[in-house]
Parts: structure tokens; C-alpha cells; sequence
């Protein structure tokens, strides 16, 4: 009976350290109960759009008019930078290019330049940009409010 409580055990082990990020989550987006600032960190694409944290932001070329198309599946692997509270420019981003939208759920979630804003959940920390062309959809957001589409 030992048996497949051994096997068990070592496919769980496996499973582990077959996925390589099980150990290192990635750091969590900012909760809409927390207060939102959009600013302008450094990354090997230049300076872009990040969070207060310095997690880069990211827009979605199928967004239109400042709406955000991107939910279900979507929105798991690109949460949406949400708060309840006015999102606020910090260093570098400019106020003028900063408001928000109301997702078909209810929350706020920020726009720049008319871009929704998102996470990626691929990045582990201030500064990754691994979301960065992903599907030829999804791109960091520069300080001009454009999307920079050059490869990291």
C-alpha cells in the first residue's frame, strides 16, 4: 500500500522542480484597495510605464477607445491595474495622459494615453518585461503614452 504513496510523493517533487517558478511567485500586482500611482522606471526597453512597486505596465493592441477587450483566461495571465481610489502620476508620467475606465465588471481600471493598463504575471519583479511582444499583441507603454514594440 506504501506504493502509491511513494509514487505520489516523488510525482509532487517532480512536478516542482519540473516547473521552474514554484519556488520564486511573482511579486502581486497592486490590490484596488491600495492607492495607485503610474510612473516612469527603467528597463532594457528604455524608459517605460510602471507601478509604484516599478512593475511594468503593459497595453493590449486590441483595445479600443480606451476599453479593455481583455478578459476570462485573458485577464489571468494579464490583470488589469485596477483601483478604487483616482490613479495618480508619479515620477516622469504625465497627468494629462492619465484616467480611468470602467471594466464590465465594475472596477477602475487605469488608462494612459487612452490605453488600458495591465500587469504580466510572467514578470517576477521591477523591471522584467517579459510580456513584452507576447501573441504580437501585448507591449510595454512608453512615457509618450505609444507603445514601444522593439524586442528587449
Amino acid at each position: 500500500m506504501r506504493t502509491p504513496l511513494i509514487l505520489l510523493a516523488v510525482a509532487a517533487v517532480a512536478g516542482v522542480t519540473a516547473c521552474g517558478h514554484a519556488t520564486t511567485p511573482p511579486a502581486a500586482p497592486v490590490r484596488a484597495d491600495q492607492p495607485v500611482r503610474v510612473e516612469v522606471g527603467q528597463s532594457s526597453l528604455g524608459p517605460i510605464l510602471t507601478d509604484q512597486n516599478g512593475r511594468t505596465l503593459y497595453a493590449f493592441v486590441n483595445d479600443k477607445g480606451g476599453t479593455s477587450s481583455c478578459t476570462g483566461d485573458c485577464i489571468a495571465t494579464w490583470p488589469a491595474l485596477v483601483s478604487r481610489q483616482p490613479v495618480t502620476a508619479g515620477t516622469g508620467a504625465e497627468k494629462s495622459l492619465l484616467a480611468q475606465t470602467t471594466r464590465t465588471e465594475g472596477t477602475a481600471q487605469a488608462t494612459y494615453n487612452n490605453w488600458p493598463l495591465y500587469y504580466y504575471v510572467g514578470d517576477v519583479g521591477p523591471g522584467d518585461v517579459d510580456g513584452q511582444g507576447v501573441d504580437g499583441a501585448w507591449f510595454v507603454v512608453g512615457t509618450d503614452g505609444k507603445l514601444i514594440k522593439t524586442a528587449p
